[in-house]
C-alpha cells in the first residue's frame, strides 16, 4: 500500500465488464474507492471523468478552478468533472475517510439540467445506517463483476445522490415540492391499516431519518403524532357518520388495540370515543 495516500488499507474497484454488456448505457460507474484515513492533498488535479466524493468523517477543503476555498468536514459531499482544476484534500498534518464514485453516460447530464445544482459547491449532507448500507451495497455489487450487479449498483448511487441532494436542501425549490407534495399525500393515505413508514420511505427514496424531518417541517409535528392527528380526525368524521363500532372502527384504522385507540383519541379530543357519538 502507498502511504503517502492514507495511513490505513485502501480499497478501490473498478468495473470488470465492457460496457457493451450493460443493460443501462446511460449510467455506468467506472469506479469505486474507499480511502480511510487520507492524508494525501492534491493540487491543480484534472479528471477525464465526473466523481461523487462523500467525506465520511475528518476534514480538509476543495477549491474548483483556484476560486473559493470551501470548507470540507464531516458529511461534505461533493464533485469532480471534466474541463475543471481541483485543489482539495485534508487539513496539513490531519486526514479524512473517503468514498469515491467515477461515473459516465448521459444520464448525468440529466441529473445537472435538473436536480443535481451547482455541482462546483461543498454541500453538507445527513446520512444514517439506511444509507451508509447502500454505500456498502454498492462496493458489494461492484466487487461481483456481474454485468446486471453494475446496473443495480449504478441505479443504487442515483438513488443515493438524490437523496443526498434533498437532505442537503440543495434540490431547485419547484422539485423539491413536488417531492414533498407526493410525499405528504403518501402519508396521508396511510390512515388506513398499519402504517409501515420503511415501505414509505424506500417507495421515495428516502431514509427514515429525512421522513421525520420533511414530516415535522411540513406538519409542525413529529411523524407519529401526526400519523396518529390524521387517524383520529378520520375516525371523528366516521363516528359522526357511520354506526361503525369502536372496535370496528379502531381494526380498520390499524389499532389492534381497541382500548389504546380510545385512550389515544381521548388525549386528542378530550373524550371518548362513545361519548364523541353521543355528544353530537
Amino acid at each position: 500500500m502507498d502511504y503517502t495516500i492514507a495511513l490505513k488499507p485502501i480499497r478501490i474497484i473498478d468495473r470488470r465488464t465492457f460496457a457493451s454488456k450493460l443493460n443501462i448505457p446511460s449510467l455506468s460507474i467506472l469506479s469505486v474507492g474507499h480511502l480511510p484515513s487520507r492524508t494525501l492533498y492534491r493540487e491543480q488535479a484534472k479528471f477525464q471523468h465526473f466523481a461523487v466524493v462523500y467525506i465520511a468523517d475528518g476534514a480538509g477543503t476543495y477549491r474548483v478552478n483556484h476560486g473559493e476555498t470551501q470548507q470540507v468536514r464531516r458529511g461534505s459531499l461533493f464533485f469532480f468533472y471534466p474541463d475543471a482544476v481541483f485543489d482539495y484534500g485534508p487539513q496539513p498534518g490531519g486526514s479524512w475517510d473517503e468514498y469515491y464514485f467515477t461515473i459516465e453516460g448521459p444520464r448525468i447530464g440529466e441529473w445537472l439540467r435538473s436536480w443535481l445544482i451547482e455541482p462546483d459547491r461543498v454541500k453538507d449532507v445527513e446520512i444514517d445506517d439506511a444509507q451508509q448500507s447502500k454505500i456498502d451495497r454498492i462496493f458489494h455489487l461492484m466487487d461481483s463483476g456481474h454485468p446486471n450487479n453494475m446496473d443495480r449498483a449504478a441505479l443504487l448511487l442515483e438513488s443515493l445522490l438524490y437523496e443526498f441532494m434533498l437532505s442537503s436542501g440543495a434540490l431547485p425549490n419547484t422539485i423539491k415540492t413536488d417531492h414533498v407534495t407526493k410525499l405528504m399525500e403518501d402519508l396521508s393515505g396511510s390512515i388506513y391499516g398499519h402504517f409501515d413508514a420503511q415501505k414509505l420511505c424506500k417507495r421515495h427514496h428516502i431514509s427514515f431519518s429525512t421522513l421525520r424531518r420533511i414530516t415535522q417541517k411540513y406538519s409542525g409535528y413529529p411523524l407519529n403524532e401526526y400519523i396518529h392527528r390524521m387517524k383520529i380526525a378520520e375516525a371523528k368524521n366516521i363516528l359522526l357518520n357511520t354506526e361503525t363500532s369502536v372496535k370496528e372502527l379502531a381494526d380498520a384504522l390499524g389499532f389492534k388495540d381497541v382500548f389504546y385507540f380510545s385512550r389515544l383519541f381521548k388525549k386528542y379530543v378530550g373524550v371518548s370515543p362513545l361519548n364523541f357519538r353521543k355528544s353530537i
